[in-house]
This record gives C-alpha cells, structure tokens and sequence, in this order.
C-alpha cells in the first residue's frame, strides 16, 4: 500500500471563504477519492496531467500534478511518451505548452548511476564494501556479510575480469564452501579440471583441500553467496593467482 496522500491546501486558502469547496478538495478529492486503492496512485498522476492537458489547463495546478507524477514513479521517457500521445487527441498548441513544463521538471540535473549501481539495482542481495581479503583477487571485488550465526554467509561481488587466486580451504574435519551464484556471470575452475561456468541459480560445493579459484568473466560483473560449511580448524590457504593467459582462454 502506498504512502497515504494528506492535502491542507483547500482549508489553508479557502477554509474561512469557503468551508465546503475546502472540505470538498482536501477530504473528498485528495481524502477519499486520491487514496482509493482500484488505480495506482502512478496511474491517478497521469490522468490527472492527461486531463488538465485537455482542458487546457496549464498553469500552476499542472505544474504540481506533473512534479507528483514524477514523484510517483513517472520516467522522463514516460511523460515524454505520454504528452505526445495525448497531443494526437487534444491538439498540437496544448501538446507544446506541456512539454515546455514537463521538460523543466525532468530534465533536472541528477547524478548518473555508475556501473556498480546499476549492476545493484539487477541483484537482490547488497554489494557491500570493498573486499578486505583484496589482496588475495585481481581486480576490485566487494564483500556484504549477510549472517554470521549457524552459518556464516557473505554476498562476493566481483567486477568484470576479476578473480581470487587459486586458494584452498582446509580443515581437520568438515569444512569446505558453498557458492550459489545470484548475479552475472563467472566462473568455478578447481586445479586440474576445465573451468565451470556459473549463472544465477548455479551452484558449486567445494570440498576441504581442494585448490580453485572463482571469479567473473572478462565482460560480466558477478556475484556469489558463499556459505562456510562448519568444520573443526578451518583455515583457507591463499596461493598464485590465476594468470592471464589462462584466464584469457575462458569464453
């Protein structure tokens, strides 16, 4: 359910002159029949602008019902879309004064997303920071701890063309890793084998002293959860890393 709307504007501009247009917009209109929950309020925003577009109503009235649209989830692409449509049915000048508003409202500078930001908004699980254990990869890779009891579990994020060095986990008894892959794509590859391809869904279990490594493909980032299987004195042991003309053979 979203955010219920609250308008004043009726009673603070009119509450004195006239108490029932001020109850009318603020309780009824923006009250009961702006909350009502069969249409999206997204839905309602575009309505309302196709509307008043209409009418040709082009003052301040569109100018807030435009800036709520894009509060409400309307894309510059999406305005831009729906003005021209509507031009084609209520003509051409009113088509021409919309856009000069909307144009202002959405072309308001804002900061451009980064890879890593938008890489994010395809995953469902946090990047996190900086891998501490970044001496041990090549390339920037990120570490989110997602639980640290029962089982520890921990989002790896790896950017295009990283990868960890070759490495093995140890242990008396037990041990080993997990890695179920979430995002992107990568790869498993243990020592002597040919390398595994991993997508979202793959998942790899690692026995205890077995030496791999794990990372992205050159042209992908990658994200993994890795699950510490428990074990009595576990330990990883950190090797070479992988080289490049091995890893230049990987499609």
């Amino acid at each position: 359910m979203s955010e219920k709307i609250i308008q004043t504007a009726g009673r603070e501009q009119l509450g004195d002159f006239s108490p029932m247009f001020a109850h009318l917009n603020d309780d009824v209109l923006f009250g009961e029949v702006w909350n009502e929950e069969t249409i999206s309020v997204k839905t309602k925003c575009i309505i309302t602008v196709v509307s008043l577009m209409a009418s040709g109503i082009t003052d301040s009235s569109l100018g807030y019902h435009l800036m709520n649209a894009k509060k409400n989830g309307v894309t510059k692409e999406e305005i831009a879309a729906i003005i021209t449509h509507a031009t084609m049915y209520v003509g051409w000048p009113k088509g021409w004064a919309v856009f000069s508003m909307a144009k202002e409202i959405w072309n308001e500078t804002e900061p451009g997303l980064t890879d890593k930001d938008k890489y994010q908004n395809t995953i469902f699980f946090p990047i996190g920071e900086p891998n501490p254990y970044g001496d041990y990869f090549v390339g920037q890779s990120y570490l989110a701890p997602l639980s640290m009891q029962q089982v520890p579990m921990f989002n790896v994020t790896f950017e295009p063309g990283c990868r960890n060095n070759w490495h093995i986990h140890h242990a008396r008894g037990g041990g080993g890793q997990m890695l179920i892959c979430v995002g992107g794509r990568g790869y498993y590859q243990e020592w002597g084998k040919d390398a595994v391809e991993m997508r979202p869904g793959t998942v790899i279990n690692i026995p205890t002293n077995v030496k791999h490594w794990h990372g992205a493909a050159a042209d992908s980032w990658f994200s993994h959860i890795a699950v510490e299987v428990p074990g009595e004195e576990g330990k990883t042991e950190w090797l070479e890393p992988v080289s490049d003309e091995d890893y230049s053979k990987l499609k």
